[in-house]
C-alpha cells in the first residue's frame, strides 16, 4: 500500500511540473488567493477590533437577563434550588429571567400543561428578588428550512401565537420573550406578528422581548449566505432596526460563530455590538448574548467562545459606539450549562449592581 501511495505521489508531482499544467496551476493559484485573502483580511480586522483599552463606564446598567431552562416551571426545581439561584444573582445587574415555558406547537398554540409550577417560580422570585422580572420564554422551530415547523405566513398561526402570549400572561408572568428561528432577514410576516404582540403587551403593561439573529458583518452577507447555504444566519442591519422598533427588549444571540480563537470571537462580538448600537431606537433595551455553555461542535468552539471574550468585546463595542447608553445589558445563555468560571467572568468583567461589589 505504501509503495503504491509513493508511486501515486510521484505521478502527481510530475503532472504538476509538466508544462501543460501551467494554466491549471495559475487557475488554482487564483482560486487560492480568492479564498485565502478575504479570510486573512477578516481575521486581521477581527483581531484589531479586539484590541484597545476598555472605556470607563462600560459596566452593567442593571438591565441584564438570563435564559433559564424548563426545569424551573415543570416541577424539577425546589425551594432550595431557588434559594441558591437567588444567592447566585443577588447583587448583579440581572433584572430579567427568560424562563422556558413552551415550546409552542407548530400551529402557534401553547399546551396549558407545560408549566405547572410557574406560579411557584413567579411568587418565589418576587419574594426573594424584588424588582427582578420573570418573563415567559416561548419559541418554536420555523418552517423556513424544512417543511416541519411554525409557518408565520399563515394568518391563523400568527393569531394563535398572540393568543398563546395572552394565555401565558394570564398565568402571571411579567412579560413574554420570543425566540423563533431560523428566521430569514426581511420577513414581513414576522414584523406583522410583532405588531400584534406589541399591541397585546402594551395593553397589559408588560415588556415584549425577542431573541435576534446576528447582523451582517459584511454588506448583504445574509443574502449571499442564504443563497449558498439555505440557512438564514444573519439579518441585515436595517431589518434588525425594524425589529428593534417593535419590541421593548432585543437580545442578540452573539454566539455559535464557528470562530476558532478567543481574539477573533471577541472582535466579532465587538463588531456586532457596534452594528446593533448604530441603529438602536432610544426606547428599546439592547442585550448582547454571553455564551454560558461549553459544547464542542462545528458552530461553537467552547475554548474560543468564552464569556470573558464576549464581555471584553461587548465593552469595546459599547465604548466605541454609544458609551453613555443606559438601555443596554448582556443576556446569559443558559443557566443549566453555566460553570463557576462563567459566573466569575460575568461578575468580574461586566460588574455587579452599583454598591454591591
Amino acid at each position: 500500500m505504501r509503495t503504491r501511495l509513493r508511486g501515486f505521489g510521484r505521478t502527481l508531482v510530475r503532472a504538476w511540473r509538466h508544462r501543460r499544467a501551467r494554466w491549471p496551476k495559475r487557475v488554482a493559484l487564483v482560486l487560492a488567493v480568492l479564498l485565502v485573502v478575504p479570510l486573512v483580511t477578516a481575521a486581521v480586522a477581527l483581531r484589531a477590533a479586539y484590541a484597545g483599552d476598555l472605556a470607563d463606564g462600560t459596566r452593567t446598567r442593571g438591565k441584564d437577563a438570563i435564559w433559564l431552562g424548563h426545569a424551573w416551571v415543570d416541577g424539577r426545581k425546589t425551594d432550595a434550588d431557588l434559594d441558591a439561584f437567588a444567592r447566585q444573582i443577588r447583587g448583579t445587574g440581572l433584572r430579567d429571567l427568560y424562563v422556558h415555558a413552551g415550546p409552542l406547537e407548530h400551529d402557534g398554540t401553547l399546551p396549558a400543561g407545560l408549566h405547572p409550577r410557574a406560579d411557584w417560580l413567579i411568587e418565589g422570585v418576587h419574594r426573594r428578588l424584588p424588582g427582578v422580572r420573570v418573563q415567559a420564554w416561548l419559541g418554536d422551530k420555523l418552517a423556513t428550512e424544512t417543511p416541519d415547523g411554525l409557518r408565520l405566513e399563515r394568518p391563523a398561526s400568527r393569531a394563535a401565537v398572540v393568543r398563546s402570549a395572552a394565555q401565558i400572561l394570564d398565568v402571571g408572568f411579567d412579560g413574554v420573550h420570543f425566540d423563533l428561528e431560523p428566521l430569514p432577514s426581511d420577513d414581513r410576516d414576522y414584523l406583522s406578528l410583532l405588531d400584534d404582540l406589541r399591541a397585546l403587551t402594551k395593553a397589559r403593561h408588560v415588556p415584549l422581548s425577542v431573541a435576534a439573529h446576528q447582523i451582517d458583518p459584511l454588506p448583504a452577507l445574509h443574502s449571499v449566505a442564504g443563497t449558498l447555504t439555505g440557512h438564514p444566519k444573519w439579518w441585515s442591519q436595517a431589518f434588525f432596526a425594524q425589529v428593534a422598533r417593535r419590541v421593548d427588549q432585543i437580545a442578540v444571540m452573539s454566539y455559535d460563530t464557528a470562530l476558532p480563537l478567543e481574539s477573533l470571537y471577541g472582535g466579532y462580538v465587538a463588531q456586532q455590538t457596534s452594528l446593533a448600537l448604530e441603529v438602536m431606537p432610544a426606547g428599546t433595551d439592547l442585550l448582547m448574548g454571553l455564551p454560558f455553555y461549553h459544547t464542542e461542535e462545528l458552530g461553537h468552539h467552547a475554548h474560543a467562545e468564552t464569556a470573558a471574550a464576549a464581555i471584553r468585546g461587548i465593552r469595546l463595542g459599547l465604548g466605541r459606539t454609544d458609551r453613555d447608553r443606559e438601555r443596554f445589558g448582556v443576556a446569559l445563555y443558559v443557566d443549566f450549562a453555566a460553570t463557576p468560571g462563567d459566573w466569575a467572568a460575568y461578575r468580574d468583567g461586566w460588574g455587579c449592581a452599583a454598591g454591591e461589589c
